[in-house]
């Protein structure tokens, strides 16, 4: 299908530009953009802001020399905060498992608004979404169950492309599409979105450390407003259990129409690429 074809297309050229890392130049600072009287290359302002994360790796036993590869497929992290539904503010407890080949994520939310807390399970991988009724529902006959949510696609596969580990991924998959500017003294990298995605443009912005402190997306098609995001992050630091030196957010804010709709503490960044999996129920294929 080729809905399928082009969000793997994402992912497939995701893993081979990684390789391109040791390629890419070393890191650029922000003084180039006013030192050169124009943007810098955008493949070294990528290479800087994968450095900053400590994504990209090399070596090899005995200390021989590898391509620098970029080492962050799948992660899971943990927070606390607020979310906004329905007209509501929650109390929420946060858990994502994330995984770019395949492109795939859970988020569990445990939400509270003074009631018995409730639980969610939202899940989407390539071109399937779906909701669990527990923790793999619908995968085992009598253990929980799986229902579609296809409208949710988009706005679910966007979540992946907006944290900043996925905002290196796809500004590297869109190749020469992807342009560097300066706005209000700070570097901006622009892309394009691909697959299910294709309509929508990303822009992020990056600090004075090479951060990537803001990530907003439009799309260039009305009915598709909900795609319409910006995501703020703060604070970066080592927040795995074990010290890995991949740098994470530690306060992440997500935005609608400028309304809040996520505001969490991260309590734990696991970025050791964890063993996390996302098979898809028969339920959820037969309905697709």
């Amino acid at each position: 299908m080729p809905t399928i074809a082009g969000l793997a297309r994402v992912s497939i050229l995701t893993a081979i530009a990684a390789l391109s890392f040791q390629t890419i130049g070393a890191q650029s600072s922000h003084s180039d953009l006013a030192s050169t009287g124009g943007p810098p290359d955008a493949a070294k302002i990528i290479k800087a802001a994968a450095d900053a994360m400590g994504m990209p790796r090399n070596g090899a036993e005995g200390g021989g020399a590898l391509p620098e590869i970029d080492v962050i497929n799948r992660m899971q992290f943990w927070g606390s905060g607020t979310s906004y539904s329905s007209g509501q503010t929650y109390k929420t407890d946060y858990h994502a498992a994330v995984s770019y080949n395949p492109p795939a994520m859970r988020v569990e939310m445990t939400r509270t608004d003074g009631a018995a807390p409730r639980n969610t399970f939202q899940v989407v991988r390539d071109n399937y979404a779906w909701d669990e009724s527990q923790l793999g529902g619908g995968l085992v006959p009598g253990q929980g169950t799986a229902a579609a949510a296809m409208a949710a696609l988009k706005d679910r596969l966007l979540q992946l492309w907006i944290l900043p580990y996925g905002v290196v991924k796809a500004a590297i998959a869109a190749g020469d599409k992807t342009k560097v500017s300066s706005e209000n003294g700070s570097t901006v990298i622009t892309f394009p979105l691909s697959g299910e995605l294709a309509s929508v443009t990303e822009k992020a912005t990056l600090d004075s450390k090479n951060f990537i402190t803001k990530v907003e997306t439009k799309a260039d098609n009305s009915a598709l407003k909900d795609l319409n995001v910006e995501a703020d992050y703060s604070d970066y630091a080592d927040h795995g259990e074990v010290q890995t030196d991949v740098k994470s957010p530690k306060h992440v804010v997500e935005k609608r129409d400028g309304k809040t709709v996520l505001d969490i503490e991260i309590k734990m960044w696991n970025a050791d690429n964890p063993y996390v999996v996302f098979p898809i129920p028969p339920s959820v294929k037969n309905a697709s």
